[in-house]
């Protein structure tokens, strides 16, 4: 029973069915095949604006490369104290920005507030011994497992516009952002002010499949040599592509998301009624962070229950991930030895 990650999760049939399909036949390198040509178009659609866009590998590519265009190195990026590309990603946003500072910015539930965020920017005085603001990154879904609304992007890129910053939305979970919220792309992205979004495909049914996606086709040419740079500039990119037109294909990537959704919202619906269980933050996707009786937690993981310990002591803090293969099944069993160990 996996519930430590959706990245432990296999890969869609309809994305292996389309990795085989395009592995016949010669096709144009670097981009140049029919796929990738239909992607972008795709994109362009499901963003309801002409979009460019620049598949990678991994999710801390695609935010170090999008942050690289946003951020120069005497740049100042600000993000969540949880955020993916302040705590994972090995210093790769300050390798690729050429040294640009991450500016930790606290706030409740793994979101940053725009009057947080505008104070801040306020912080930093025009001193040459700071370095200045360039940037925000905000993460959707984000690390406490919530979702940020529309409106609450729509603050934060108010703010960003009236400082001139850039503002990178890191979509690794996107998708499942979406389904919690009811909103079109285009809402939760471009038209809340993203300038650029890492859009995410591998912890939701792809192989290995992220999104540069670039509001802004004026700086396209200069994202093309940051990728070659940065060493993801695959040679048969069609194998990408396809995942990437599979996975939009009839709104698969959405309906994958709302099944995660769907069992995370079953899972801590039972955990809340649980005794001994405190869950964190409100389940707005597929993630549940909660804390419980070390001897539930060792029980559970005894019982084959593979999840993630976060802190350890008497009541660990642990998550917990529902997946486009998690079963409704899996769920109810989690919840029987949930109570059992009680």
């Amino acid at each position: 029973m996996n519930f430590a990650s959706d990245n432990l999760a296999g890969a869609l049939p309809e994305v292996m069915d389309a990795v085989v399909a395009a592995g016949k036949g010669a096709q144009a390198a670097y981009g140049g095949d029919e796929w990738t040509k239909r992607m972008d178009k795709h994109l362009s659609e499901v963003f309801e604006r002409e979009v460019a866009v620049f598949l990678v590998g991994t999710g801390s590519a695609a935010n170090a490369l999008a942050l690289s265009m946003l951020a120069p190195p005497i740049g100042r990026i600000f993000v969540h104290p949880g955020a993916h590309a302040q705590t994972d990603e090995c210093n790769a946003p300050e390798f690729f920005t050429g040294g640009a500072k991450l500016h930790p910015v606290a706030g409740e539930h793994g979101k940053i507030k725009a009057d947080d965020l505008e104070a801040a920017i306020k912080s930093v005085g025009k001193d040459p011994h700071w370095a200045q603001p360039a940037a925000m990154s905000v993460t959707q879904v984000n690390e406490a497992g919530t979702v940020y609304t529309v409106d609450e992007l729509s603050a934060l890129g108010d703010v960003a516009k009236r400082h001139k910053l850039g503002f990178h939305l890191d979509g690794a979970r996107f998708a499942n952002a979406l389904a919690a919220k009811n909103a079109s792309p285009a809402e939760m992205s471009w038209k809340a002010g993203v300038d650029i979004l890492s859009f995410g495909g591998t912890k939701n049914g792809c192989l290995a499949l992220e999104a540069v996606v670039l509001f802004d086709k004026a700086r396209a040419e200069e994202m093309g040599y940051r990728r070659m740079r940065g060493g993801h500039l695959f040679s048969k990119m069609r194998f990408f592509s396809a995942q990437m037109e599979a996975y939009l294909k009839g709104d698969l990537w959405l309906r994958t998301a709302r099944h995660s959704n769907a069992m995370a919202g079953r899972l801590a619906e039972g955990l809340v009624k649980t005794p001994g269980i405190e869950i964190l933050h409100a389940v707005d996707a597929n993630e549940i962070f909660l804390t419980l009786p070390v001897k539930m937690a060792d029980g559970l993981e005894a019982a084959g229950v593979r999840f993630y310990r976060w802190t350890e002591g008497p009541r660990p803090m642990i998550r917990l991930v529902a997946s486009f293969e998690t079963t409704q099944a899996e769920v109810d069993a989690v919840l029987a030895l949930a109570r059992r160990f009680s």
